[in-house]
């Protein structure tokens, strides 16, 4: 493509950082998503912006399903794709939109997986016993995440002032640094201040002076992949055989607290999320954790 192509692409990604607050690291998808695009579409020739139609979209389609590719990044293909164009046709560069015609492979719907109880009681167990600053660190960012169900990455950007001990509620950034108040109860509060008087000054107190609450061995920031390396960790010395993965323990809390007789607008609230949909597959949870159990205990079943 052109150099104008470029500075449209450019001017996208742009637009993606400053007015969705995108993150860097999805900005860099949607590069390579489109860029990958038009790779093709020079292949075949289609030189011009304008040039794309529906048939080329369909085209490019079966080719990615000849690669064996995911539906899923299939589906974060054209998302991305039909997003370009849609920013193409407001800056009036295209009259037509062919990725608007399309529709995205279906998921194969998968639950989400989560902790029982009893493996929750085995990791705290783990934390216990030991003033360690590295251990009444662990503990605290364990009870943390389970209690107020945030994301690895909202957990890593947490400051002290974010904090609200009275109150034993959290501010929480979001996606699109959307804001939310999120309660902890009774073990967060009495772990996280016990981390902040003993732990963290004892951490920090060689590096520069910063705001975030959780660090590292070294007194910086505890990045996420700072996080789920603490995590695995956990896993291994409670000798649980599963691998967390980042969502676990968020998906945990919705699982638990739906267990446990919340309503769903809560848990939504809770989480973040934007739409009801996205929380309603914690009630798919729940209902194959009830037939597991009735199975297993029924004696008739």
């Amino acid at each position: 493509m052109s150099q104008l192509f470029n500075n449209y692409l450019d001017g996208f990604l742009t637009y993606l950082q400053i007015e969705k607050h995108y993150s860097s690291y999805t900005v860099q998808f949607y590069r390579y998503d489109i860029e990958e695009f038009f790779k093709f579409t020079a292949e075949q020739n289609l030189n011009s912006l304008e040039d794309i139609e529906y048939l080329d979209v369909r085209l490019y389609l079966t080719d990615l399903y000849e690669r064996k590719m995911s539906r899923a990044a299939v589906a974060r293909r054209l998302s991305s794709l039909r997003s370009f164009y849609r920013f193409l046709s407001k800056e009036n560069v295209v009259a037509v939109n062919p990725f608007s015609f399309v529709q995205p492979p279906k998921e194969a719907k998968r639950l989400p997986s989560f902790f029982y109880e009893e493996e929750m009681e085995k990791l705290f167990a783990e934390c216990e016993g030991s003033d360690k600053p590295l251990a009444v660190r662990d503990r605290a960012l364990l009870e943390l995440l389970y209690a107020t169900g945030i994301r690895v990455s909202e957990c890593s950007g947490i400051k002290l002032s974010d904090i609200d001990f009275d109150l034993s509620v959290l501010l929480v950034r979001g996606k699109g640094n959307k804001e939310r108040y999120v309660p902890f109860g009774y073990f967060a509060h009495e772990a996280a201040q016990e981390y902040i008087a003993t732990a963290r000054s004892f951490l920090v107190k060689d590096t520069e002076p910063h705001p975030f609450l959780f660090v590292n061995h070294r007194g910086k920031p505890l990045t996420p992949r700072g996080i789920r390396y603490v995590l695995n960790k956990l896993m291994e010395k409670a000798s649980l055989t599963r691998k967390i993965h980042p969502h676990m323990l968020r998906h945990t809390f919705a699982t638990h607290l739906l267990n446990n007789g919340a309503d769903l607008r809560t848990v939504q609230e809770l989480l973040g999320h934007e739409h009801l949909s996205s929380t309603q597959v914690y009630t798919h949870v729940t209902k194959e954790h009830l037939r597991k159990t009735y199975l297993s205990h029924h004696p008739r079943a």
